[in-house]
């Protein structure tokens, strides 16, 4: 079975969409300071110290939706 990318990797993936989870993975990948290793809670609570918008925060979570669609894909793989 093959290992699953993190979260952050599987994003980083998705930069070339035209999309809002495409314009997140082109900023995730720009920021030095992105909390790879803190799940989506820690992730979303830094992009809200941030600033950031609330599409951002939406496009978070549905980034995360389509990351564990992944996963499990993975796992059935």
């Amino acid at each position: 079975m093959p290992k699953s990318k993190s979260f952050t990797a599987w994003l980083k993936t998705q930069a070339d969409q035209r999309s809002a989870i495409g314009d997140l993975a082109r900023d995730v990948s720009a920021d030095p300071d992105w909390p790879s290793r803190k799940g989506l809670p820690g992730q979303r609570d830094y992009l809200e110290e941030c600033g950031a918008i609330p599409a951002a925060v939406d496009a978070l979570e549905r980034a995360w939706v389509q990351y564990e669609a992944y996963r499990a894909a993975q796992q059935d793989a």
